[in-house]
Parts: structure tokens; sequence; C-alpha cells
């Protein structure tokens, strides 16, 4: 603004007062007749630069860089291994009773199931039991173990088991009756793929299947065996 120059305002009758009062104490606003108060230009100039700046705070460097959200390390996220599901099915030329019975008794599966080569219950803890399998799948020599826990069962119709420890698995064996005689007993069992197998994983459920289909067929032979020698009423 050129020197001599000037500007004005003409307040509304709320801020009246309030000017009037700060008009007495400053050279540089002066009110005239028709209530327009002149400020001068140096005033002015000050005036304006508080106005622009009224109200913010000015933030040094230092304190950006302390406002400055952390940043936070990325949260480690192992690769998660492939799950696959097997399930086989089979009548068997007993009743669900036996059948169910045959099966719960864990300790015998291993004279049946060809990849099982023993189970231990834990004789403080008898729902639990310690698994092993050994076997030669698609050309590789592997043993695993693993503790599982039985759940709790529906008599006659359902036993299904997890994993504690070990390789990852659960699964469940269920009865459906077909006559008073016979029963078809339905097994399905899921596990985590392990490492060792992980390159023949597109291969490995349809090679367990037909394993499990072994182990039901002799499993059926198992239980009629069994049952030839309760007698009949």
């Amino acid at each position: 603004m050129a020197a001599g120059a000037a500007c004005c305002y003409r307040p509304a009758a709320a801020g009246r007062a309030s000017l009037d009062a700060f008009a007495t104490s400053s050279p540089s606003l002066r009110p005239s007749s028709s209530g327009v108060f002149f400020i001068s230009s140096s005033s002015s100039r000050w005036w304006m630069r508080r106005r622009r700046g009224e109200g913010k705070v000015k933030i040094s460097s230092s304190s950006r860089a302390r406002a400055k959200p952390m940043s936070r390390p990325a949260l480690f996220s192992p690769v998660a291994m492939e799950w696959q599901e097997c399930s086989t099915e089979i009548e068997v030329d007993v009743p669900c009773s036996v059948a169910y019975q045959c099966y719960s008794e864990r300790e015998t599966i291993p004279q049946w199931m060809p990849f099982i080569s023993s189970v231990k219950i834990l004789e403080d803890k008898p729902d639990q039991s310690r698994w092993t399998l050994k076997y030669e799948i698609l050309g590789r020599d592997v043993e695993f173990s693993w503790l599982a826990r039985n759940m709790t069962p529906t008599k006659n119709q359902k036993i299904h088991w997890r994993s504690l420890e070990g390789l990852q698995n659960r699964g469940a064996v269920r009865f459906f009756p077909k006559s008073s005689s016979s029963c078809r007993v339905q097994l399905t069992v899921a596990y985590e793929v392990p490492e060792i197998l992980a390159p023949v994983a597109s291969a490995l459920k349809p090679f367990l299947e037909g394993l499990l289909m072994q182990g039901l067929e002799r499993f059926a032979m198992f239980a009629k065996e069994r049952y030839s020698k309760i007698p009949q009423p």
C-alpha cells in the first residue's frame, strides 16, 4: 500500500463498543462522524499481517519430526501349509453297535489300517492317545507322530478327534444303520500337508483315499470276525 493511503472498516453494532475502546488507545485507528474507522497504512500492514497469522502456530522442523507417526514393522506372516480332506465309506455286515465298538478300540487300529504303526492310549488321560505313522508315500519313506484327543462321541453313531500336537489332523467316523445286521461306515480325515510331501500334494489326496479304503476293507473283515464270535440270541 502506498504511503499516506488508508483503508476503512464499518463495524457492526455488536462490535462498536470494543472498537471504540481500542480507538482511544490507538492513534492509527480514527473514527469519523459517519462511523467509519480509518486505519493508517503503516498500522494497516501490521494489522493485516496479524489477521493472516491469527490462530496459527508455527511448527519447527524438530516438532514436525516428533509429531510424525512412528512407522511400525510389518507383522511376520508365515506361509500357511495346505490342508486336504479325504473321505471314503464302506458297507459292513455287522450292526452299528458292533462297528462302533470295534472302531472305539484305538489300540487295535494298526491291525487293519495299513499306514498306522502304533496307537498308545495315555494311562492318565484315556481320551488322549499317541499315534505313529510309518509308510512309503509316493516314493518317500515318511514317519510322523501326533497326540490326539477323542472328542465326546455319540454312541453307535459318531467318533471324532483332533490332534493336539505333532502332525496336524482331525477327523470323524460315522455309522449309519442299513439293517439290523449291517451298516455303512464313513471315514473323513483332514490333515495339514507335511512340508516333505508338499511337492506331491496334488497326488497325495487320491493316494491316501486309496489307503483309507484299504483300511476300511480290512476293518470290515476285522469287525465281521469279531461279530461272528458274539453269541447270537
